[in-house]
């Protein structure tokens, strides 16, 4: 039964393990990456707050499931951004600060990337040259998530707009 029991654990460790998920980076090392690369993925921001609920279940459902780890992997770089985090961040020939306000603040980035709607969780998509293709305010559950994903990753939303493609 020991044995039994000892092989049932190694084998969920396994099974763990061998679940894809999404690798997370800073904006700033996607910035690098964008930079030295020759063909740079686009960019994937998550911009959350430590007390956002909806940013947590979206972590949990969303960004954990398998199949859009592995979509969001091999099509962009994808960072997680606090919007109240109090480093500063130069890029794009700007340096972006903590702004205090009441009890918490915002960071000036996050505001940038939220186009001053400052909504918890909403994702960004950019292009690989750091430009704004769509913020996306909201939680989204996976099918949803995948198919705004795949709207941008697969430049469907070149030749295709957003009302035909997500009628299909």
């Amino acid at each position: 039964m020991k044995k039994f029991a000892l092989l049932l654990g190694v084998l969920s460790s396994t099974l763990v393990l061998a679940q894809e998920k999404i690798q997370w980076m800073s904006i700033e090392e996607a910035y690098e990456l964008t930079l030295n690369e020759e063909n740079p993925k686009k960019i994937f921001v998550d911009v959350y707050t430590d007390w956002c609920g909806w940013c947590k279940r979206m972590d949990k459902a969303t960004f954990q499931n398998e199949e859009v780890a592995a979509y969001m992997n091999a099509n962009y770089y994808n960072v997680k951004f606090d919007a109240e985090q109090k480093e500063s961040i130069e890029m794009l020939g700007n340096t972006f600060e903590f702004i205090p306000q009441g009890s918490r603040g915002y960071h000036e980035l996050a505001a940038a990337l939220l186009n001053g709607k400052m909504s918890y969780p909403t994702v960004v998509f950019m292009n690989g040259k750091f430009e704004m293709l769509s913020p996306v305010p909201g939680y989204q559950e996976p099918e949803a998530f995948l198919k705004v994903a795949k709207y941008f990753g697969d430049n469907i939303y070149k030749e295709t707009s957003w009302q035909d493609y997500s009628q299909q």
